[in-house]
């Protein structure tokens, strides 16, 4: 995504809409399953999104929920996913 590597996984669940997780370099993107206060406490820059059902969906979503440091990397709560993901993995 403009010259930043990012790495989607969609891992499906029984009974249960799929898990998903996008990884940059130096932050990730994660839905609603995964917990932003556990990643807060683990101190990653960590954004999420939830209601989606795949990557791309979790790319153009907005941002519901962020770390310290992802907000400091510049995360915005509102923002696409995407948007923030590139910001973050700039240097």
């Amino acid at each position: 995504m403009d010259g930043i590597t990012l790495i989607g996984m969609e891992i499906d669940l029984p009974d249960s809409p799929p898990l998903i997780l996008v990884r940059g370099r130096r932050s990730f993107a994660m839905c609603g399953f995964l917990n932003v206060d556990a990643a807060e406490r683990a101190g990653v820059a960590a954004i999420m999104s939830s209601g989606v059902k795949s990557v791309e969906d979790l790319l153009e979503a907005p941002v519901k929920g962020a770390t310290s440091k992802a907000l400091e990397m510049g995360a915005k709560i509102g923002d696409r996913v995407s948007d923030s993901l590139r910001r973050m993995e700039m240097e």
